[in-house]
């Protein structure tokens, strides 16, 4: 059997590591150890996921609670959260579709999955008012690469590095991260990657303002190539919360219309109010040709996920381009209903911004306050803190940043970690200011003790 290396650079947090043993050891009790071996005994071991940290009993709101009873507020969530865990709205649809048509089977429809891609069709903007759905957005991601070969006659695709799409293989191949593509072998070929945005580590030199300089970049590989049928990206990158500038993606939608290229954005982690609209690239002023969007649309409880295309794009009548048994779930779309119908009546993306503009000045302020911080970003309630040994070297403090993580998971605080050094928070969207607060103090409080 072929063994690799162990890597610190991964896109979560290392879960193999001395202090995740360490902290199970001294923070779980023995029914619980007895369930997390049983886990590691039973499922395919990999990277960020298996052997896991904790055995969950139940969430409602911002919190998970263990098996031990502990409330910890869940800055993760896999950003399927925006509605909250076990939201009352989205689980009382559920049961009422579960009554009704629990499955729709090939060759017939519903209305509850018409009324679904009629209220995408309603909140997406300009003319993205055709629809697929499936089980996941790695699904999606494929059904729009295959849309894209039908549509232009090309099958070349440009992506970014450090980019994710999904976990399958086409996904990986389209995806920039080397946690998931490394060493598995031949991927999908005619994908070229090009420099992503990075206004921290632009390695252009050009940190604050690399966005047009990644545009020519991309321009120049355009017109190398010649016959790119596709340029994918995320519009905003989930894993470091990377923010391309104002005219980054005005420059890159020219550029995709020149070359004859579509432009399709994954917002599989960022859309539905996440960044304060309901789309992250409204914030940008443009439309792409095809978006994806799932995690958080199946309402943070059923897997549901969705390609939506420009009208001009229906050209696959012959082809099956997403031919997936729960395409057309009536209970997925209950639930995808309910999520967005909850967003709307609660105003929830008035609140997202009200709150965003709050915890970005509290994470400011802790910025200044620890030197350990190099750097804060973010958007609506995504936001990213890079953790660095020296701001003016910015080495990555991997180390510290990984016994902060445990520190705050003992206090209650649970939140991604990217690359190693970057905190990543994505807070259900009903999250409330002195919830906020709470967090702000046991981060702050975690850095202290690392740094003391």
């Amino acid at each position: 059997m072929r063994k690799f290396g162990h890597e610190l650079k991964l896109e979560g947090d290392i879960n193999l590591s001395p202090y995740r043993e360490k902290w199970i050891r001294d923070h779980t009790d023995e029914d619980t150890k007895e369930w997390l071996e049983k886990d590691a005994r039973l499922f395919l071991h990999q990277s960020s996921s298996t052997p896991c940290l904790d055995v969950l009993n139940s969430c409602g709101g911002i919190y998970l609670e263990d098996l031990q009873g502990r409330r910890i507020m869940d800055f993760h969530g896999n950003n399927v959260h925006q509605v909250g865990f076990a939201n009352p709205y989205v689980i009382d649809a559920i049961k009422s579709q579960l009554d009704i048509l629990p499955f729709c089977t090939r060759r017939y429809t519903n209305i509850k999955i018409i009324e679904l891609a009629e209220k995408l069709a309603q909140i997406a903007p300009g003319t993205l008012n055709k629809v697929l759905f499936a089980p996941g957005a790695t699904s999606a991601v494929g059904i729009a690469l295959k849309l894209a070969r039908i549509a232009t006659g090309k099958f070349k695709v440009v992506s970014m590095w450090d980019s994710f799409h999904g976990a399958s293989l086409d996904a990986i191949s389209v995806g920039g991260e080397s946690t998931f593509s490394k060493g598995i072998g031949p991927l999908l070929p005619g994908v070229e990657h090009v420099l992503p945005v990075n206004n921290y580590r632009c390695i252009l030199g050009e940190c604050g303002r690399c966005g047009l300089k990644c545009v020519k970049y991309l321009e120049n590989v355009l017109e190398k190539i010649g016959d790119v049928g596709a340029v994918i990206l995320e519009t905003i990158r989930n894993t470091d919360v990377q923010l391309p500038p104002a005219d980054y993606f005005q420059e890159i939608r020219k550029l995709c219309d020149r070359h004859g290229a579509l432009l399709i954005l994954d917002e599989t982690a960022i859309s539905l109010g996440r960044t304060g609209r309901m789309f992250a690239f409204e914030h940008y002023d443009i439309v792409p040709d095809m978006v994806v969007i799932g995690k958080g649309l199946g309402g943070g409880i059923l897997p549901m996920a969705a390609l939506i295309a420009k009208e001009e794009l229906d050209v696959a009548q012959r082809f099956s381009i997403g031919h997936y048994t729960h395409e057309k779930s009536p209970v997925g779309a209950a639930a995808a209903l309910a999520t967005i119908e909850f967003i709307q009546k609660e105003n929830l993306l008035v609140h997202c911004n009200k709150m965003s503009g709050y915890m970005y000045r509290r994470l400011e302020n802790l910025m200044k306050k620890h030197a350990l911080i190099g750097d804060v970003r973010g958007m609506g309630l995504l936001f990213a803190l890079e953790m660095v040994k020296d701001r003016n070297t910015k080495e990555p403090a991997r180390e510290e940043t990984e016994k902060i993580m445990y520190s705050c998971l003992e206090k209650g605080l649970s939140f991604k970690v990217s690359y190693g050094n970057i905190i990543v928070w994505s807070p259900p969207l009903i999250i409330r200011q002195e919830e906020i607060d709470l967090a702000i103090e046991i981060l702050d409080n975690a850095i202290g003790k690392v740094n003391g």
